[in-house]
């Protein structure tokens, strides 16, 4: 594999990057290809290498390239860096490797997770809304490779690296929807498979509607959190009491519903704000500010400027969330019936009544215009035991329930190590020193405990 410089937009020379021609279809090996960018941050300690780490940031539609060097910044120990080379990749359709498009245009842009139902007639017309991007995925200039992203293909791609790079085993992290990726490696090459370190862990079917409903628990596991704060901060005025705060933002909600702020945002989008913003505590402050803003029918804080990312002419601007539907809605069967999501999201409105009713809601994956190409990976516990899970006990993206569905699923496997505190990801992102050192412990000799283990708060 002949190493350069990487593309423009990845700004930290230590990386070197390739890329690999895989078949776009593995039923098919010796059809059409598609390329698959590849990045490394070669280990620090040649001496002490021991391997290869692949990883995947998430999404799915997470660009992977500049990853490695994101890990060092977060702080993965130099013990780690010297131990592997680690290796980013976009995974196919993603950034610079042949990428995807639905070529949306901006008034069509989209959450990954559907807005909030506040009742059928919102169902039916999302549904309108999902139909038509649908279409346009399927009709789009890349329509021609839309069947074969799958996480599955993607796993077989990863085998494909591991092969360019000379290594008989290769080992993993990945969090969010890497994951399920890492999972579903696993699964499919057993013997190829040295540490899997897997964080914030999807259920053992990866993104389909089952899980897709499970984030309405999500967020109602993470919301204590969040209430905790505010009510601890009276200066905002949402509330003395975490019950308080709930109230507020029920109230928030529905006076959007009937009226919009003066800035057009609605009960949906306050929802969908508030959803976005709970990920993690640092944002509780800036999450704190709108519900403020928007209690008071004030306008919006502008939030400072970020700065402007590298243009790139190769990969289409609607290449995240279009990447993202082709590896959620190709991995599996979802259901198609207008009706069907109507009654889940009244159920869900129900049940989980913070955000249920979006969790539960339609997406263009009801109208998909291809059938998955094969059947879903089944994850099993057969195979080495070289499995470590990662989990916060209150993610409101990847929740406590799907992870112990994972667990159960990769059974001896895998061990899990629980962190008790809120918000997604968890290695190296949130500072418990009991869950990272187990982590890191694992990541460079392979040792897990003996069982399960429960971390507590923070340190």
């Amino acid at each position: 594999m002949k190493w350069e410089k990487c593309p423009a937009d990845v700004k930290d020379k230590s990386l070197q990057c390739s890329t690999l021609d895989v078949p776009l279809d593995y039923r098919n090996p010796g059809g059409r290809t598609i390329k698959i960018a590849i990045s490394k941050l070669a280990s620090t300690n040649p001496d002490q290498r021991h391997g290869v780490l692949l990883t995947n940031s998430g999404g799915p539609g997470g660009a992977g390239l500049a990853f490695p060097a994101g890990l060092r910044k977060l702080g993965l120990p130099k013990s780690v860096l010297d131990t592997y080379d680690v290796i980013g990749i976009d995974p196919r359709g993603v950034g610079h490797s042949t990428p995807v498009t639905c070529d949306l245009d901006p008034a069509q842009t989209f959450s990954n997770i559907p807005p909030y139902a506040r009742n059928a007639a919102d169902v039916a017309s999302d549904a309108k809304a999902a139909a038509e991007i649908a279409k346009a995925c399927g009709s789009s200039s890349s329509a021609s490779v839309l069947p074969y992203i799958t996480t599955a293909n993607t796993a077989r791609d990863l085998d494909r690296v591991r092969e360019a790079l000379g290594e008989n085993k290769v080992s993993y992290f990945g969090h969010s929807y890497g994951s399920y990726l890492g999972a579903v490696f696993t699964t499919m090459f057993p013997d190829r498979s040295d540490r899997i370190l897997i964080d914030s862990v999807t259920g053992p079917h990866g993104w389909d509607a089952e899980f897709s409903r499970m984030v309405g628990q999500g967020f109602q596991d993470r919301f204590p959190d969040f209430a905790a704060f505010a009510a601890a901060h009276p200066e905002y005025g949402l509330g003395r009491t975490p019950e308080q705060v709930r109230a507020t933002y029920l109230d928030i909600a529905a006076k959007l519903d009937a009226k919009p702020s003066l800035q057009g945002v609605d009960g949906r989008l306050f929802r969908q704000l508030s959803f976005a913003k709970i990920y993690y505590d640092s944002e509780f402050p800036a999450l704190a500010d709108i519900w403020q803003a928007l209690d008071a029918g004030k306008k919006l804080p502008v939030p400072p400027a970020a700065d402007a990312p590298t243009a790139t002419t190769d990969v289409p601007a609607d290449n995240y969330l279009a990447s993202q539907m082709h590896v959620i809605c190709n991995d599996s069967a979802w259901p198609e019936s207008v009706a069907g999501y109507q009654r889940n999201v009244a159920a869900d409105r129900k049940r989980y009544p913070l955000f249920g009713a979006a969790a539960a809601n339609i997406t263009p994956c009801a109208f998909w215009p291809s059938e998955p190409i094969e059947p879903q990976v089944t994850i099993t516990d057969e195979g080495p035991s070289n499995v470590l899970m990662v989990q916060n006990l209150r993610d409101p993206a990847t929740p406590l329930a799907g992870a112990l569905n994972m667990r159960k699923a990769l059974g001896d496997r895998a061990r899990m190590v629980t962190a008790d505190q809120g918000g997604h990801l968890g290695y190296l992102i949130l500072d418990n020193q009991c869950a990272n050192s187990i982590a890191t412990k694992f990541l460079l000799t392979g040792q897990r405990p003996a069982n399960d283990v429960a971390c507590g708060k923070g340190k």
